[in-house]
């Protein structure tokens, strides 16, 4: 069984999160310039087996996609092309900046370390991958 990893992308930069082998427990991995994103998952994918990547889908609350999908689905079909063996599935990500800020202030992280943004992508991808495994619980 491979590890899944999540993907908080945004124009700037992506949080990455990823399961243990077990696809059990997800993990801040990192943040990195969107502009980096292929060269590490390339070094990524080389390294550790991964069975498939979830990606956060910007929604509205209309449910209609927010104008930032357009940069997602760019980066979905240049994805399948350049990794065409690793499977790719979206996930609603609203709310996820506004619950890793959240879970932020109730970890007590200081005003000053909750105002980093990488690490705001990296537990929003947390969240991502969190919700991902928890929907894949309630269909077992």
């Amino acid at each position: 069984m491979g590890r899944i990893l999540a993907l908080d992308y945004g124009r700037k930069r992506t949080g990455i999160a990823v399961t243990d082998n077990l696809q059990l427990i997800a993990n801040g991995l990192d943040t990195v310039p969107t502009y980096q994103l292929f060269s590490f998952l390339e070094s990524y994918f080389k390294a550790e087996k991964v069975e498939k990547v979830i990606i956060g889908y910007p929604i509205q609350m209309n449910n209609k996609p927010s104008e930032s999908v357009v940069f997602v689905d760019s980066f979905l079909k240049k994805f399948r092309k350049q990794f065409p063996d690793i499977s790719i599935e979206t996930v609603d990500e609203r709310f996820t900046s506004k619950m890793a800020f959240q879970a932020m202030i109730d970890g007590g992280l200081k005003k000053k370390q909750r105002q980093d943004k990488a690490m705001v992508d990296k537990i929003s991808a947390v969240i991502i991958l969190q919700t991902f495994l928890e929907s894949k619980q309630n269909f077992l």
